[in-house]
């Protein structure tokens, strides 16, 4: 028998290969090129922004914003007033009067509730004396703010008139994992219905660890791009449930990344603006952070790097390098979920903190503020 050249065998294999593989494909592909290319468009994005996407609005603002008056510089010769007369100019030193002028703005929000009430970001309809919204079918319709809190950069807006709303399935934020796709869905620059992809970066991203102090915020990281015009806008999940909403991105070193405040945590402020017009922070006046063993892994619990001085910690006794490990017995994974529980634990209502302090386990009785109370003692 001949020698079969080696570089042969491969062919042969292949061609052996092929035919059962061929008679088991989808019979998808057998269809008509027309059917196989409306196939291959399909995709889960699509699908999400469908369900979704009527519910995503456009919000046009207007502020008035006084200009304060100031003295203009005329030329020395003109500061005298004969020569002022003289020349026909205004007398009074050439004093320049208080003046107004309209700024506008504009941003994303989505309808929530078939009532007519949509979220957004507060910094979109801050300080606003006209808010106009734009929905996908092209109809506009006037918005009044309920609510807004500058802390989360919450705020909700009731649209004016009954009529049929289309509401963005809420979903749940707390199950979300790294790695999932999310899809960020706004108006940037004025374009309707934009549309990105991304991944969940990270969760449970502090603001201050991003320098920003004045919020009280554990945000979504994505990679999906968030653009000027997108703030307020929904983050949704693979099927079209809002996770999140879109709040910033990061500019100059780290561009890219796009932040949004959880939907559950929308959830519970957006409540609160409705039935009272405003949310309640508890503070127990720490500052904190993640613990990690001595390679740098994270470990449960979360460690105190400052106390307020006077503060509801300060008062218990608590102290930088006390590891919370545990709040009312439910143990306490990361300085994230220790701020939650005090949230949900409310203001006025004590608390028992577990803590380890120089190998020894302390249980210490704390009482939180309001947030407004504690900075104003600073």
């Amino acid at each position: 028998m001949a020698a079969v050249p080696s570089r042969v065998l491969p062919l042969a294999l292949a061609a052996a290969l092929a035919g059962p593989l061929l008679t088991s494909l989808p019979s998808a592909l057998a269809q008509s090129p027309a059917a196989s290319a409306a196939l291959s468009r399909q995709s889960f994005v699509a699908e999400a922004v469908r369900r979704t996407g009527p519910a995503v609005v456009t919000i046009d603002t207007e502020r008035t914003v006084v200009v304060p008056g100031r003295q203009s510089l005329a030329p020395f010769p003109f500061m005298d007033p004969m020569l002022r007369q003289f020349f026909g100019l205004p007398q009074g030193g050439g004093a320049i009067p208080p003046s107004q002028r309209t700024e506008r703005g504009q941003g994303s929000g989505f309808i929530y509730d078939s009532t007519g009430l949509l979220l957004t970001n507060a910094h979109v309809v801050e300080g606003s004396t006209k808010v106009t919204v734009g929905l996908s079918d092209g109809r506009r319709v006037e918005g009044t703010v309920v609510g807004a809190d500058r802390v989360t950069d919450l705020a909700v807006v009731r649209l004016a008139g009954g009529g049929s709303w289309p509401v963005a399935p809420l979903g749940n934020s707390d199950s979300l994992q790294v790695g999932e796709w999310v899809i960020a869905v706004g108006n940037p620059f004025g374009l309707d219905q934009s549309v990105t992809l991304g991944i969940v970066s990270s969760l449970n991203r502090n603001a201050a660890a991003l320098g920003i102090t004045d919020k009280r915020l554990e945000l979504i990281q994505t990679d999906a791009a968030i653009n000027p015009g997108n703030s307020g806008g929904p983050l949704l999940d693979a099927d079209g449930a809002v996770v999140g909403i879109n709040t910033l991105v990061r500019s100059g070193p780290g561009a890219g990344l796009g932040f949004a405040i959880p939907i559950n945590r929308a959830r519970s402020v957006a409540e609160q603006l409705v039935s009272k017009g405003s949310v309640s922070h508890a503070m127990i006046g720490v500052g904190l952070d993640a613990v990690r063993n001595a390679s740098g892994s994270p470990v449960p619990g979360a460690v105190v790097r400052s106390v307020m001085p006077a503060g509801p910690a300060a008062r218990a006794g608590l102290r930088p390098g006390d590891r919370i490990t545990a709040v009312d017995g439910q143990a306490v994974s990361n300085p994230a979920q220790l701020t939650q529980l005090v949230e949900r634990n409310g203001v006025g209502r004590s608390m028992e903190l577990t803590l380890q302090r120089q190998g020894q386990t302390l249980r210490l009785q704390v009482t939180p503020v309001e947030l407004s109370t504690l900075m104003g003692s600073r």
